[in-house]
């Protein structure tokens, strides 16, 4: 029964080393990460740019309209 259960802990301590080696390698993989952060920034950029320039345009709008 003793070799029973150290042989299964043996192979539990295996398979979870096995799976934080994967773990850590897929981590380790941060190719593309740059492009990524530079599209959101981009996706930011543009959002507060076409919230800007609606307001302005809003503001234009309504004074053009006060005109006589």
């Amino acid at each position: 029964m003793l070799k029973l259960f150290i042989t299964l802990q043996v192979t539990a301590l295996a398979v979870i080393a096995s799976m934080e080696d994967r773990i850590v390698e897929h981590r380790r993989d941060e190719r593309g990460s740059v492009t990524i952060e530079q599209v959101i920034w981009a996706g930011a950029v543009i959002l507060i740019v076409g919230i800007v320039v609606a307001a302005i345009r809003a503001f234009v709008t309504s004074e053009a309209g006060k005109i006589k």
